[in-house]
């Protein structure tokens, strides 16, 4: 991290963690232990504090918030409608950018996969499967509400977006390549050609940012969401693309996956949501795969070289990638994107 962000980051914290004792200091709660808690590449600031005789978290942000307005609020607000199981909330001071909510403990799915055997393993993995099928199905009460999620899309300026984020801290940022001005043009349209069709399939509610790290574990043994203020429409492999392929140390295996699709499609038909062919879901998956694969790399690859953080994001991306020619082999489509992995990856 550079001095200036260093400096920058100091002062964000200084200023939150004395904005934080003064609203506890109005809240009456005294001789309570204040634990600062560490969320993964967050701009936010989170402790643990007391609260009527339990422990809550504090979410502090940069600025002050209108509550009406604010992403984490609204989208808190259509879950819990739709009985989608998030943390509660318990207070809200716009003014001084807090949000007291629930405290979950510390226990994230990613922890159950290093520490319990395989059929624990698999049952919590169905839970996350069927809580995606159920976030989908509060699709028509995002846009009944008016939810900031259902004016947001993955559209094809988002997804080109991301790949574009791909495309320069990938090869530019962290390999420092100067590639041929065809090769650039060769590669650019295949990715222009993956958002395109993403970006025209139907639309349901999706996370946006799910995988083991965003699951909780709480005290009653049951999975509840978190991080969920980025929720938008998009296609309705995302959220599964990303909970079973973000983040993986290696490619799982084709009849791991095809399972997983299954048990979904099957989740989504339960809760009465329009069938979708098997076939075209996996199309769909495949294509989802490589294109939040590569957004992903580029997320690592900006995190490694232009945040100093390597050792967290950096071993992350050869298997993304090795995940992402998997994809694309079996879609036998995207050549020249094929031929640089493969020549970068070996």
């Amino acid at each position: 991290m550079s001095s200036a962000k260093q400096v920058i980051s100091n002062a964000f914290e200084s200023s939150a963690s004395d904005r934080l004792a003064r609203f506890i200091t109005q809240q009456g709660i005294t001789g309570r232990e204040v634990i600062p808690l560490t969320p993964d590449a967050s701009t936010r600031k989170y402790y643990r504090i007391g609260w009527n005789k339990r422990t809550a978290v504090a979410a502090v942000y940069q600025e002050p918030f209108d509550p009406e307005f604010h992403p984490y609020l609204d989208v808190t607000r259509l879950f819990l409608e739709s009985d989608i199981p998030v943390p509660e909330i318990y207070a809200v001071d716009g003014n001084a950018g807090i949000i007291v909510q629930e405290d979950l403990g510390d226990e994230q799915l990613f922890h159950v996969y290093e520490n319990e055997p395989d059929e624990k393993c698999d049952e919590y993995k169905e839970q996350a499967i069927g809580l995606i099928a159920k976030i989908q199905s509060a699709s028509a009460k995002a846009y009944e509400m008016n939810s900031i999620a259902s004016r947001l899309a993955f559209d094809e300026a988002k997804l080109s977006w991301e790949l574009d984020f791909f495309f320069d801290h990938y090869f530019g940022s962290l390999r420092g390549e100067n590639l041929r001005h065809a090769e650039v043009a060769e590669v650019k349209a295949e990715l222009n050609d993956i958002a395109a069709e993403l970006a025209a399939a139907p639309r349901v509610l999706c996370h946006r940012d799910y995988h083991a790290s965003n699951l909780m574990i709480d005290n009653k043994k049951q999975l509840r969401v978190v991080d969920h203020q980025d929720a938008r429409m998009g296609p309705a492999s995302y959220d599964l693309v990303s909970f079973l392929l973000d983040r993986q140390p290696c490619p799982p295996s084709l009849a791991e996956l095809r399972g997983h699709r299954l048990f979904f499609l099957e989740q989504r038909r339960l809760l009465g949501l329009s069938p979708i062919d098997p076939d075209d879901f996996a199309l769909e998956f495949r294509l989802m795969t490589i294109q939040r694969g590569l957004k992903a790399t580029g997320t690592f690859s900006y995190q490694t070289a232009v945040c100093g953080r390597g050792a967290v994001y950096q071993h992350f991306i050869q298997p993304t990638l090795e995940i992402v020619l998997q994809a694309a082999e079996w879609l036998e489509r995207f050549p020249t994107l094929r031929r640089m992995l493969k020549e970068r990856i070996n």
